[in-house]
């Protein structure tokens, strides 16, 4: 029989465990602008992303789904976050809803009674927009917000700076029926390098904070904090491992912070880099960090999303 001239490739391996980006955002300019891009200084970050690129960014990395998270402080966009996770590419959403309103519960029963509220797993405020981060975060913390969070079974990501931290704890503390997710590691100080001040005090902040079992923290967006053009995977190490060590990987969880990860690197060297870093953990722990805190944490794997709620009957108007 003649040999065909063509080379054969190697069949790829499908992935010991199912892998999934609790971190990602989309959005549509025309649609919702991004008040935050300088197409100047973030030229990659200046058009659309949509689920055909999240798809194909997705398929470069062998990731099998991700968590949509929001950007804006808009109800809008967590409406359109919503209908989006339908995509079988999207596993949930961690929207927004102004937890210092009056309103919180109403709200919040509102997202869950949404056509795709089953999608709805968690809720993330920008406190980076406010002018006083620390003081919007203990505000939230003194009102109704948390406890209707808490009633609601949704987790709360937060996203701080490692100078407010240590509000963060204090917060935390207060409300131990949330579970709160820490972003991007707190805004690990990456670029500051490790025996720098600034990165002892977020090391010692970050040990505190993950003393309170119901926090976590995701190793998320720390290519953008190191130098986005000269990073290597041994800049990051300091911080992972220091995670590590603090959370353990059963309280970890992976996210990509794509498409503004894509300021420091492509999407595939993004995870690639997180696999060597967590090439030293036993098959379990890298199952955990690479997927399944995210399923427990958000609760991915109940037949619906958490919606406490909806089993009340509705108040009557007055």
């Amino acid at each position: 029989m003649r040999r065909s001239g063509r080379r054969r490739t190697a069949r790829k391996e499908p992935h010991p465990f199912s892998r999934l980006d609790a971190h990602v955002h989309l959005w549509e300019l025309a649609r919702r602008g991004q008040p935050w891009i300088d197409p100047a200084g973030m030229p990659e970050l200046a058009r659309d992303f949509g689920l055909v690129d999240l798809r194909a960014a997705l398929a470069s990395a062998d990731v099998d789904a991700a968590l949509l998270v929001q950007v804006l402080n808009d109800p809008a966009e967590t409406d359109d976050y919503l209908w989006l996770a339908r995509d079988p590419a999207l596993l949930g959403v961690v929207g927004w809803v102004d937890l210092i309103a009056d309103s919180v519960e109403a709200d919040l029963i509102a997202l869950q009674s949404h056509p795709s509220g089953s999608r709805l797993v968690g809720i993330r405020h920008q406190a980076l927009a406010e002018s006083d981060p620390a003081g919007w975060l203990c505000a939230a913390g003194d009102r109704a917000g948390f406890r209707a969070l808490a009633r609601s079974g949704l987790a709360f990501d937060l996203m701080l700076r490692p100078e407010h931290l240590a509000t963060a704890r204090q917060v935390a503390a207060r409300h131990d029926g949330v579970q709160f997710v820490l972003d991007h590691a707190g805004k690990a100080p990456v670029a500051a390098g490790w025996g720098s001040p600034v990165a002892r005090d977020w090391a010692r902040a970050v040990s505190r904070l993950a003393e309170l079992p119901h926090v976590v923290a995701k190793l998320s967006g720390l290519t953008t904090m190191a130098d986005p053009t000269g990073w290597t995977v041994a800049d990051l190490a300091p911080v992972v491992e220091h995670l590590l060590a603090a959370f353990g990987p059963e309280r970890l969880l992976y996210g990509s912070d794509w498409p503004v990860s894509l300021r420091a690197g492509t999407y595939r060297r993004t995870v690639g880099a997180v696999g060597e870093l967590l090439a030293g953990l036993s098959p379990s722990e890298q199952a955990a960090v690479l997927g399944g805190t995210a399923r427990r944490v958000y609760r991915l794997d109940e037949p619906t999303a958490p919606k406490r709620y909806a089993a009340r009957p509705a108040t009557p108007s007055r």
